[in-house]
């Protein structure tokens, strides 16, 4: 792993260039694609490979259609975070049951010109500027647009991974892909902490080992939770967890007893639920 000069957390995450790359990745993937492979399953119980790659093609459409186009068809009143997963799930679902009976050949087309698009809007906003979605897995009442694009990173990095994994592809784990997406991810420890009652002064140091990993430690004070800018003095706990199952780690694709078999902890074990307790999608 690379040694980082300071703790993660603190700055801004400045990807929207990359959405082109990670796009590119999957538009070479899904061409490569038998016809068997298209119906295998993925980690998403739910989802086989061709809804998967129907949800990457509906929520860029979905998108463009709400934030560059300001197109809202339905009123929606959303309350409570539980009225926003419910939201978000309808959606995924009436998506995928629409855009999995096209054909690969159709779809591979389609996502395409929406990968396109996407990025190109991605790159034209300011990434200061107030974001028209918060990223609420964070616990955000309101986000800037990087955090909203990095958001959107880790969604076509994660799924993509996903058909990856399915069909026994290599990963695009490299670091310059990968850690920005382990950093949005990251991003919603506080907010996972929330509930932790701890003294006031303890601090829990995340380190995500391999090639693409980083470390970061959030600390209690008065206030709640928050992200340690340096190292603290006193880690009441330590938690290694390889970047090879971290993604899949924030995303409920694999479960905790698998993954408390290849984390190292040391400290108080308790504090090591706010890290397994991170899923960092909505639904």
């Amino acid at each position: 792993m690379e040694t980082n000069s300071q703790l993660g957390g603190s700055e801004p995450i400045i990807c929207a260039h990359l959405l082109r790359k990670v796009d590119a990745a999957l538009l070479e993937l899904l061409r490569s694609l038998t016809v068997a492979e298209w119906d295998l399953q993925t980690v998403a119980p739910r989802w086989k490979v061709r809804d998967v790659a129907a949800h990457l093609l509906d929520t860029a459409l979905r998108k463009l259609s709400l934030v560059r186009d300001s197109c809202f068809v339905e009123n929606v009143r959303l309350q409570s975070p539980q009225d926003v997963v419910a939201y978000v799930n309808r959606l995924n679902n009436e998506g995928v049951t629409v855009y999995r009976r096209l054909s690969p050949a159709a779809m591979i087309d389609l996502t395409a010109l929406a990968c396109d698009q996407s990025a190109s809007f991605h790159e034209s906003l300011d990434p200061y500027a107030p974001a028209t979605f918060n990223v609420s897995w964070a616990g955000e009442d309101k986000s800037l647009n990087w955090f909203d694009t990095a958001r959107e990173l880790t969604e076509r990095w994660h799924h993509q991974q996903q058909i990856r994994l399915a069909t026994g592809q290599p990963g695009i784990m490299i670091r310059e892909l990968y850690h920005p997406v382990l950093d949005c991810f990251v991003r919603g420890l506080p907010h996972s902490y929330r509930d932790m009652d701890a003294p006031a002064g303890t601090s829990v140091l995340l380190e995500i080992s391999g090639e693409s990993g980083g470390e970061w430690a959030v600390s209690r004070d008065a206030k709640g939770w928050s992200f340690a800018r340096e190292y603290p003095k006193n880690i009441a706990c330590k938690v290694i967890l390889p970047d090879a199952i971290a993604w899949r780690v924030f995303t409920k694709g694999i479960s905790r007893d698998a993954v408390r078999s290849q984390i190292n902890v040391e400290g108080n074990e308790a504090l090591v639920a706010g890290i397994l307790g991170l899923t960092a999608i909505v639904g």
